[in-house]
């Protein structure tokens, strides 16, 4: 029986969550963002302004970051050629670890690389999944402490609002 009370809850926590967990946020600005890219350089947040972005923070350990990485690209094709972009933040990993994982489970969004977790306390992530979407503006709007199926239609909703603004 303990058994499977904790497999239970095993499951809640490793789950996805239904889109309604997705809060809306007093708008603040986005702190500082420069990382390096997976595919190489140097990627400043900055170059997004003027989009809706998807911000997540995520490690290839994290069931719930691999489970909801499918949907992510998923979204990322259904909005292709609006002003929306994903950024996915690894966190604490290195490049090998992420390229492996991402040979399973490949997407065409920017990767960024925080090997030192330098960003965590200004972006307010204190579990993985943690995600963000930022306005136009540049100034988060929503956050997300667990994972979602990005490709739903609660959160494209929520995506379309910000788009339509």
């Amino acid at each position: 029986m303990r058994r499977l009370l904790l497999l239970v809850l095993l499951a809640l926590l490793t789950g996805p969550v239904l889109a309604k967990g997705l809060k809306p946020l007093t708008p603040r600005p986005v702190p500082q963002l420069t990382l390096p890219a997976l595919d190489g350089g140097r990627f400043d947040f900055r170059q997004l302004r003027g989009k809706v972005v998807l911000v997540n923070f995520w490690a290839t350990w994290c069931p719930p970051c691999r489970h909801e990485m499918p949907s992510m690209q998923r979204l990322n094709d259904k909005l292709a050629g609006r002003p929306f972009a994903i950024l996915g933040v690894n966190v604490g990993e290195t490049p090998a670890q992420v390229n492996a994982f991402l040979k399973l489970v490949p997407v065409s969004f920017p990767i960024v690389l925080d090997e030192k977790g330098r960003h965590l306390e200004a972006w307010q992530v204190f579990a993985f999944p943690t995600s963000y979407l930022v306005d136009k503006q540049g100034r988060i709007r929503y956050g997300l402490f667990g994972s979602i199926e990005w490709d739903e239609p609660e959160a494209v909703q929520v995506i379309e609002r910000l788009l339509a603004e």
